[in-house]
This record gives C-alpha cells, sequence and structure tokens, in this order.
C-alpha cells in the first residue's frame, strides 16, 4: 500500500522526470549556492582553489564546511516537498506512510535503538579492543557548535536522501513500472552511487559499495514491509547524527569536532567492518522489528506487482 499512494494524486511518468530535475537544481544548485560564495571569498582571501572535500574543510573548517554542505541537503528536501505537492497534488502524510498519519513511535524506537547499539559498537572498541586506534578529540566550543549544527540539519540531511530514494522515486518507480521489485533495486543503487564521490571510496576502494548499497536496500526493505518511511527516517538520522557527534576520521565525509578521532589506518580495515553490518546486523535488525511490527506476507511486499487499488482498497492502516 505505501507504494500505491502514489495513486491517490497525479502520477504521470512525465511529473515524476519533471520532479527529479526540481529536485537535482533545487538540491546540486540552489542548495549549493552559500557553499561557493563562501569557498569563493576564501579563494580570493588566499589564492588557493579548494578541490577535494579535506581542502574544503581545510580552507573552512570542520564546522562552517558542515554547515554549508548540510544546507543544500535542505533545499533539495524542500524540491522535494514541492514537487510531492505542486506536481502530483500529494500530501506529505501520503509521501510519507499508508497510516492515516505518521507513526513518531516507530522513528523514535528505531532512532533510540540504532543510536545506542552504533555507539555501543564505537565506545566498546576505544575501551576494550582497540584503544590505540582513537585520540580524545573533544573541545567544548567546538563541539557545542557541531551539536548545534548536526542537531539541527542532519536529520533534514537524512530526511532528503529518505523522502527522495525511499519516498519520492520509490513510489514514481512503482507506479510506472507496476511492481516493487524494480523501484527497491533502482533506489538502493542510487543511493550507493549517491555517496561514490566521498572520501571513503578512494580510501578504502569500490568495496565500500557493498556497504552504501546493502544499506540503501535494508532501508528500502524497511519502508516496503512497514508501508511507510518512519522506521528507514529513524534509523537514517540515528546513524549520521551519534556518527557525527561521537567519532571522525580524516578520510571520511563528516570530518568534525567529534569526541573521539579514528587514527587508523583504512587501509588496514578489515572486510568484515563493511560486511558485518550488510549481512548480519541488518538482517538481525529485521528480524527484531518484524516481530515488534508483526510483519508478513514478505514476497508480495518486496517483489509483488503494485495495483492500483479500489475504494474499498483504500482502508487505511492502523
Amino acid at each position: 500500500m505505501y507504494i500505491a499512494q502514489a495513486f491517490k494524486g497525479l502520477h504521470d511518468w512525465w511529473r515524476y522526470l519533471l520532479g527529479v530535475l526540481i529536485v537535482f537544481t533545487a538540491w546540486q544548485m540552489v542548495g549549493m549556492i552559500p557553499l561557493g560564495v563562501v569557498l569563493g571569498i576564501k579563494v580570493f582571501e588566499t589564492g588557493n582553489i579548494p578541490v577535494t572535500i579535506p581542502d574544503m574543510i581545510e580552507a573552512l573548517g570542520s564546522n562552517l564546511f558542515l554547515f554549508l554542505m548540510l544546507v543544500s541537503f535542505a533545499a533539495g528536501l524542500a524540491g522535494v516537498i514541492f514537487s510531492a505537492k505542486v506536481l502530483h497534488k500529494q500530501s506529505f502524510v501520503q509521501l510519507t506512510t499508508a497510516r492515516k498519519k505518521i507513526d513518531w513511535s516507530r522513528f523514535w524506537f528505531i532512532f533510540i535503538l540504532w543510536g545506542v547499539i552504533s555507539s555501543g559498537f564505537v565506545l566498546i572498541d576505544y575501551f576494550f579492543f582497540a584503544p590505540e586506534d582513537y585520540v580524545l578529540n573533544f573541545r567544548l566550543k567546538p563541539f557545542l557548535i557541531l551539536a548545534a549544527i548536526a542537531i539541527t540539519l542532519i536529520p533534514l540531511q537524512t530526511s532528503f536522501e529518505e523522502y527522495f530514494f525511499r519516498g519520492y522515486l520509490m513510489q514514481g518507480i512503482g507506479v510506472v513500472c507496476k511492481n516493487k521489485w524494480l523501484p527497491l533495486l533502482i533506489t538502493s543503487v542510487g543511493f550507493g552511487l549517491m555517496h561514490i564521490a566521498n572520501p571513503e571510496v578512494e580510501q578504502l576502494g569500490p568495496v565500500i559499495m557493498v556497504y552504501y548499497i546493502g544499506t540503501g536496500l535494508f532501508l528500502g526493505v524497511l519502508t516496503l514491509m512497514d508501508e511507510g518511511l518512519e522506521l528507514a527516517l529513524g534509523f537514517h538520522a540515528a546513524n549520521n547524527l551519534f556518527t557525527a557527534l561521537l567519532v571522525t576520521a580524516d578520510w571520511t565525509a563528516f570530518q568534525t569536532d567529534s569526541i573521539l578521532k579514528d587514527m587508523s589506518d583504512p587501509d588496514t580495515m578489515a572486510l568484515g567492518e563493511i560486511f558485518i553490518p550488510v549481512f548480519v546486523v541488518f538482517p538481525i535488525l529485521l528480524f527484531i522489528l518484524s516481530k515488534k511490527y508483526n510483519w508478513s506476507n514478505w514476497k508480495d511486499k518486496l517483489i509483488g506487482k503494485v495495483i492500483k487499488p479500489t475504494k474499498e482498497d483504500y482502508k487505511i492502516i492502523e
């Protein structure tokens, strides 16, 4: 029923194509103007042109760069909401969930659960297994600035990615192609490829794409099985927010004034740190959530056909 929510609005294929152009323009052009202006001023002052993300962070400082980068995602989120409302005459709730209203208890459950688990992994590693791989990076003033930026803007960044990939594109591809497996596959691969310019890819090689695409697939399964974005929104927000505040490294996209700094050599990173989340941790989470929310009929929800519902079918999930 989640993908079928798009049938309640205008769902012509060309509307989705135009919507993607609007979102891309808002995200990568309009949203990048503040970063471009500040970088331009810095180039004028120093004569140095920062090209890579680490160069930009060095030129602007981690907090200012993070703020300006996250602004672009906020603009992209506005583009998604605008496209859904204006092009498709679709409500925000219909873009979010098949339920009558957004279930925030789902968001907060997985936000807290994954925040505790992901932070626990880092702290256990720091205190018990590899303390030599970390240094204490905490400085009160920069950390407080980071916290204000992260708490305010990271949920907008993660919400943009969820509403665009698992929401707008999942519904759009689903109603056009009339199946569920293709939007699940396309949005998962697209989500992974969106990260291909991250510094992690250069440091760790193409194998890191297993993690990115696998995470996209996990979030897509959450969305289809739970008939809404609430769980995907909560997981993604917790993952990025807790990471930004707790640990950073010189070779990651999120280089922040966090509490800890990972000093380990990325070239020696065990493949298990890439494969275990995708093939062990995420399936366990899916099992836990399936029991909590009584998921059933996996085959139809993940690879079944998308059929335009009748009025009787539109009985809202409670």
